[in-house]
C-alpha cells in the first residue's frame, strides 16, 4: 500500500506542492523576520514619522493671504501630540525658516537640522533635543507663490517603542499565517488534483474493461490533459489493431476447422471401404481423434463470439437429462453409472441451450473418462447451480489454475484429447456471466457452475 502511494503520481505532485509552498512560506517569514529585527527603523519608524509629517501637513489652515494660521490635527494623531509634547513634535515655517506654527514644547529658536529645509524633503535627519536624539522628517508645502515646511520630530524612545509593539505579534502571526496557508493550499490542491485526475481514473476503469470479448471498447480523451492525450489516442490505435488481428484468427480458427471436416470424413470413408488396410482400427480411431479436435475447435470459436448466441429461457433439468442421454452409451461402455439429482423446484434460466448442453457434456464427458469402472458421475441441480462430481483420483492443487487454458493437458493425463473442452466451457460460462470453479475433492472432483 506505502509503495503504490509512493509511486502515485498525484500523491508525488501532492507532496512536491506542498513541499515548495511550505519551503517559499518559511524563506518569505525568514526575511520578513530578519527585515524587521534588524531594520525595524527602516521598515517601521521612516514610515510612521512620515505618516505624521503628512497629517501634520494635511491638517495645515491657511489664512487669506496665504499664510498658515493652524494645525487642526484630529484623532489619534491629535491626541499623541498632546499627551506626548516631549516625544512627538511638529513646527511649521516659511522659507527663510522662520517659525510660523508649533506644537507645545517645540522648541522655536534652534534649527532642527539642516537650516536649508529644501535639501531634506522627504527624509529623516537624527538630530539631539534636550539631549535626547530625534530623527526629523521634513515635508514642504505650497500655497500660492509662497512656500513652507513641515517638520515633525520624533523622538528615538517613542519610536522603539511602537517598533516593539507592532514587531512583537508579528513571530505568531507569521506562524499562523503559515499554518493555515498550508491547509488551506494542501486541502485546495486535493480537490483540484482530484478533480484534474478524474478523466484518467475513467479511462483506467474504460480500459480493465478491455477483454478479448469487449475489444471494441474506446478510451474518451474528453477532459484528458493535452499531455496524455496522445497516449490516449496510441491506446486506441492499439485497441484497433488488436481488435483486427483478434477477428482475423478467429475468422481463422472457424474456416480451418469447418474446412476440415469434409476431408477427414471423406478419409475415414475410405478407409472404411478398403478391405485390406493393416491397422484400420488404429486409423480410424485417430481420424476420429481429429475429427473432435476439430469440432471443439468450431465449438471455440463459435463461443467466443457474443453474437453466436441465442437466448431464451432454458429449463436446466431438460438440459441435463439430455446430456446424460448422449453419453449414457459411453458411460456403458466404461461401466460408469450416471445419476441425476434435483434438489427443489428449479425455474428456467436465461441462457443458449446449445451452449448449455455443450458446456455439461464436456464436463461430464471428462467425468467419465477419469471415474474407475463401477463408479458413479453425479449431476447435482437446483435452482441457482449444477454440480458434477466424479469419483476419480482427484486434480492436483497445481494443476488446478491451468484447467481451463487452452490446449493444457495435464502431464499425467491417460484419456485422449486436446486440451480443449474445458477451455470452451469458460467461454461459455464468462459469455452468460456464470461463474465456473472446480475443486478437489478426498475422492474425486467437483465442477460447479453457479448461474
Amino acid at each position: 500500500m506505502l509503495n503504490q502511494v509512493i509511486r502515485s503520481l498525484s500523491a508525488r505532485l501532492w507532496v512536491t506542492s506542498v513541499t515548495a509552498l511550505t519551503v517559499t512560506l518559511i524563506v518569505v517569514a525568514m526575511v520578513v523576520t530578519y527585515a524587521f529585527n534588524d531594520y525595524p527603523e527602516a521598515m517601521l519608524g521612516r514610515h510612521e514619522q512620515l505618516e505624521n509629517a503628512t497629517q501634520v501637513l494635511n491638517a495645515l489652515e491657511f489664512d487669506a493671504a496665504g499664510r498658515p494660521e493652524s494645525v487642526r490635527l484630529t484623532g489619534q494623531t491629535a491626541w499623541l501630540f498632546q499627551v506626548l509634547p516631549t516625544e512627538l513634535r511638529y513646527r511649521v515655517l516659511d522659507r527663510m525658516g522662520a517659525v510660523l506654527l508649533q506644537s507645545r514644547d517645540a522648541q522655536q529658536d534652534a534649527a532642527w537640522g539642516d537650516i536649508d529645509l529644501s535639501k531634506n524633503i522627504g527624509k529623516a535627519q537624527q538630530i539631539y533635543l534636550d539631549g535626547q536624539p530625534f530623527d526629523v522628517m521634513t515635508l514642504q508645502v505650497s500655497r500660492g507663490q509662497h512656500t513652507f515646511f513641515v517638520q515633525t520630530a520624533t523622538s528615538a524612545r517613542f519610536v522603539n517603542a511602537v517598533i516593539n509593539q507592532k514587531t512583537k505579534p508579528i513571530p505568531a502571526v507569521v506562524k499562523v499565517t503559515i499554518f493555515v496557508a498550508m491547509i488551506t493550499f494542501a486541502l485546495a490542491l486535493t480537490v483540484t488534483m482530484y478533480r484534474m485526475l478524474k478523466p484518467l481514473r475513467e479511462a483506467s476503469r474504460a480500459a480493465a474493461l478491455v477483454s478479448p470479448r469487449n475489444l471494441k471498447t474506446r478510451l474518451s480523451a474528453k477532459g484528458i490533459p493535452s499531455e496524455i492525450a496522445p497516449l490516449i489516442g496510441a491506446f486506441n490505435a492499439a485497441l484497433e489493431r488488436l481488435e483486427n488481428g483478434f477477428a482475423v484468427q478467429q475468422q481463422f480458427l472457424a474456416s480451418a476447422a469447418h474446412e476440415l471436416q469434409t476431408p477427414l470424413a471423406l478419409i475415414r470413408g475410405q478407409i472404411e471401404l478398403q478391405p485390406g488396410i493393416e491397422g484400420k482400427e488404429m486409423l480410424l480411431r485417430d481420424i476420429d481423434l481429429m475429427g473432435r479436435q476439430v469440432r471443439q475447435l468450431l465449438h471455440l470459436a463459435e463461443v467466443s463470439e457474443s453474437q453466436n448466441f441465442t437466448f431464451g429461457e432454458v429449463n436446466t433439468i431438460d438440459v441435463a437429462h439430455d446430456v446424460i442421454e448422449y453419453l449414457s452409451r459411453k458411460a456403458d461402455s466404461r461401466q460408469v453409472k450416471l445419476r441425476l439429482d434435483v434438489f427443489g423446484e428449479v425455474s428456467p434460466i436465461w441462457a443458449d441451450r446449445s451452449a448449455l448442453f455443450v458446456l455439461l457434456k464436456n464436463i461430464l464427458e471428462n467425468a467419465i473418462n477419469v471415474t474407475p469402472a463401477h463408479s458413479t458421475v453425479s449431476v447435482l441441480l437446483d435452482s441457482a447451480s449444477i454440480h458434477v462430481c466424479d469419483e476419480g483420483p482427484g486434480v492436483k492443487r497445481e494443476y488446478i489454475p491451468f484447467l481451463f487454458d487452452r490446449f493444457w493437458r495435464a502431464p499425467d493425463a491417460r484419456h485422449d484429447g486436446a486440451g480443449l473442452g474445458l477451455a470452451i466451457c469458460k467461454e461459455i460460462a464468462i459469455a452468460h456471466e456464470w461463474q465456473l470453479t472446480v475443486s478437489s475433492l478426498t475422492s474425486g472432483t467437483s465442477f460447479v457452475l453457479q448461474f
